[in-house]
């Protein structure tokens, strides 16, 4: 079954016009919903607005009705393991039980500077997420309540000896980011083998692409003939394009036409 996601990042723009977005994306029947976790743009104006992700979240359990909804990805470095499966669990309940966790080891130097976190080594922030996702799991199987549902973990990075081997264990759902075709199909393959080592069926494992400043319009069907079946599509954030000329302002049209190849695939394979 193949799935379309919406990413509205909160960097240059506002509640009104990102609540306005969450919903619009919703009404037209898009099937997941994401912010991502950075304090500071990352593209166009430095210092341009932006918002915490996982107030942003509690926002979008309260103001959505059915889709479901999670960050791509929350950066394992910001907060206690223990705190971010309690506020989950908080969010999932605000939400009837539509949330997921998306979680990944972290990047962007600015927002560690900034906030008074260690930035370390890309290979410390891999084992500090190795180290914190069955944290996170434990807590959600011992709090009172639980979450509505068993909630599903979203792990994001595409490395092949930690990220993946994460995911094998933990994820329900891997999103490789911004992968071209044949770098899907091998990285399936080898979170296949990670999969087989952990006694994983890899078809419990759903694949995300990144739709994001790629030449993808027509290699859609490529991705999923390479195992991917979620499509995260950027939509833009920006209420003025000369802030960001990174995202353009809101594309709708493109979200129609994901949606329409959605369908038609969907209903093919019935």
């Amino acid at each position: 079954m193949i799935r379309i996601g919406v990413v509205v990042p909160q960097q240059h723009s506002d509640l009104s016009t990102m609540r306005d977005a969450w919903l619009r994306a919703e009404e037209m029947g898009a099937d997941t919903l994401h912010v991502w976790d950075h304090f500071y743009p990352i593209t166009g104006q430095p210092n341009g607005t932006g918002f915490e992700a996982m107030a942003l979240l509690a926002a979008m359990a309260e103001v959505t009705q059915y889709i479901e909804f999670g960050a791509l990805v929350l950066s394992n470095s910001y907060r206690n393991p223990h705190l971010v499966a309690d506020a989950a669990r908080t969010i999932d309940h605000i939400s009837g039980g539509r949330h997921i966790l998306g979680l990944g080891a972290g990047w962007f130097e600015r927002d560690y500077a900034e906030y008074g976190y260690a930035f370390g080594t890309a290979a410390e922030r891999l084992r500090a997420l190795d180290r914190d996702v069955p944290i996170i799991r434990d807590r959600l199987e011992r709090l009172n309540p639980p979450p509505v549902r068993r909630m599903p973990i979203l792990i994001g990075g595409a490395g092949e000896r930690v990220t993946l081997r994460i995911t094998a264990q933990h994820a329900d759902i891997w999103s490789g980011g911004r992968v071209d075709v044949d770098g899907m199909r091998h990285k399936n393959e080898v979170l296949d083998v990670w999969c087989d080592k952990y006694g994983r069926d890899p078809r419990d494992i759903e694949r995300s692409v990144s739709l994001w400043d790629m030449d993808w319009s027509n290699q859609l069907d490529d991705y999923v003939d390479a195992g991917v079946t979620h499509f995260a599509h950027f939509i833009g954030d920006s209420t003025d394009f000369e802030s960001d000329p990174g995202f353009p302002p809101m594309d709708w049209k493109t979200l129609e036409d994901l949606l329409a190849w959605r369908d038609t695939r969907n209903e093919r394979s019935f």
